[in-house]
């Protein structure tokens, strides 16, 4: 799924390093260079297409970026989410946003999107607790291939699209398979059901 790079760097180290072309994180001090499988490819794209679909159908001042960084609260990470909503009107208080496309504000991101691969517990535990840190009022996890461990996605396992919303600073879960119609916050309106996204993967959308 990726390579990575052991020695630990800084943030300021990975932004000097990264290159203009390719997809990498700095995760906890490691460069990772992100290889994501056609399929993983195929349910990123869709969900792209359904909520810049949403974005556009209610006139929302939303964007979604291609390589926008998400940078950590202690500094030691910075993820190239797959789904990245922006907020555009808040992208003026970001400090690093003009030069470097870095966002860092809760109020900048209303919602972000993970499909998960094989390194799921990235998703799943590191990423969880970063965007929940910084508080991003909605976070999903598409396990479109059932990949999660079973405490996360039943057992037995099965694709499942966990949707975290922030309650009181922490997140609450809300989980949908098959035909469950997904409930966003973000996006009220939307009409998409775990099943679409799940389909996708096989390029049947």
């Amino acid at each position: 799924m990726f390579q990575a790079v052991p020695e630990p760097v800084t943030f300021e180290e990975f932004l000097e390093w990264k290159p203009e072309n390719g997809r990498y994180e700095l995760r906890k001090g490691a460069i990772v260079e992100m290889q994501p499988t056609g399929e993983h490819e195929l349910v990123r794209a869709f969900l792209i297409r359904e909520l810049n679909f949403e974005i556009r159908s209610y006139n929302l001042a939303y964007t979604i970026p291609g390589q926008a960084l998400v940078k950590s609260i202690d500094k030691k990470s910075g993820y190239i989410s797959d789904v990245l909503i922006l907020n555009l009107p808040n992208l003026v208080n970001e400090p690093l946003w003009k030069k470097s496309s870095i966002v860092t504000q809760a109020e900048s991101i209303p919602l972000i999107a993970e499909v998960v691969s094989t390194n799921w517990r990235d998703d799943y535990f590191l990423k969880f607790g970063e965007y929940e840190e910084i508080g991003i009022p909605e976070y999903w996890i598409v396990d479109y291939a059932a990949l999660g461990g079973r405490r996360f996605i039943g057992n037995p396992k099965q694709p499942t699209i966990s949707v975290y919303n922030i309650v009181e600073g922490e997140y609450q879960l809300t989980q949908f398979r098959g035909n469950d119609r997904i409930q966003s916050a973000t996006f009220p309106e939307l009409n998409l059901t775990a099943e679409q996204v799940f389909q996708a993967a096989l390029g049947e959308s």
